[in-house]
């Protein structure tokens, strides 16, 4: 008796990508045997390795599609430095990454990223118009709101003072990354309304944000649905900005709009 034809094995393949500074860019590419390919961008602080990006990984995993997860340049296994603002060069670093897939024949069917790196593929889609579906999960609408959580009360004088400042670990009090006065004027220069104005209306966005996100609330999503054309909004309820308990909750509903996404690609171009 015939053995039932079987899906080929996912496979995962350390994959390094040079960004346009030459620093190598380390990812995990899973590969699912699919020439469609949907790439995962972590947040602030955050790497490849971040629970929510390797779920959303193996999620799409399990729905036969292929995934890479990479390190922003100063971040996780990445090379460069690490810097606090950073958002254009992290586009950058995106942009190499879409680069090198589009030169390999795959195609690039989502962009997704997570907090900061919500941020990050907005501000791509803004620029360029080579991707056409961007998920973007508990990014942050107001880009000068959520600095006194991390700098302090009085960041302005202080860091043009002392042109610097060294932020601490909350739990043990030791060094964790210095904040430069050039690095924070990048973060507070970025205009996340303008910018949205920009994406092609072809761009499908898909917000999805936790109702109860501790870190960036939940009114920045409804903001991003008031000014992006094409725009779907999915807030989880009594999700926090990691989404913690909601894993499951959160990779189901972008697997399922990604896949709706390649539904609709296929409809079309038959």
């Amino acid at each position: 008796m015939a053995l039932p034809p079987q899906n080929p094995p996912v496979q995962r393949h350390r994959v390094i990508i040079p960004n346009k500074h030459g620093e190598k860019l380390v990812g995990t590419l899973h590969e699912s045997g699919t020439r469609d390919i949907v790439i995962l961008c972590h947040g602030f602080r955050c790497t490849k390795d971040t629970n929510l990006i390797l779920n959303l990984a193996v999620a799409l995993e399990n729905a036969k599609i292929s995934s890479f997860r990479f390190d922003f340049s100063g971040n996780g296994e990445s090379e460069g430095l690490f810097q606090f603002g950073n958002y254009w060069t992290e586009v950058d670093d995106l942009h190499a990454v879409a680069q090198h897939f589009h030169e390999s024949n795959r195609v690039i069917s989502a962009i997704v990223g997570h907090s900061k790196g919500g941020g990050v593929v907005l501000l791509y889609a803004s620029k360029y118009s080579d991707i056409k579906t961007v998920v973007n999960l508990s990014g942050r609408y107001d880009m000068k709101a959520g600095i006194e959580e991390h700098l302090g009360k009085d960041y302005l004088e202080r860091i043009r003072r002392d042109g610097f400042i060294d932020v601490k670990k909350r739990r043990s009090g030791s060094f964790d990354f210095r904040v430069t006065e050039e690095s924070l004027m990048d973060r507070l220069g970025i205009n996340i309304h303008e910018a949205c104005l920009k994406i092609d209306k072809e761009c499908r966005v898909f917000t999805i944000h936790g109702s109860s996100d501790e870190i960036i609330p939940v009114e920045d999503a409804f903001e991003f649905a008031k000014i992006i054309q094409n725009h779907k909004l999915h807030v989880i309820g009594g999700a926090n900005h990691m989404f913690s308990n909601h894993q499951g909750e959160l990779s189901s509903v972008v697997v399922n709009f990604i896949e709706e996404t390649l539904h609709q690609v296929k409809g079309t171009a038959s």
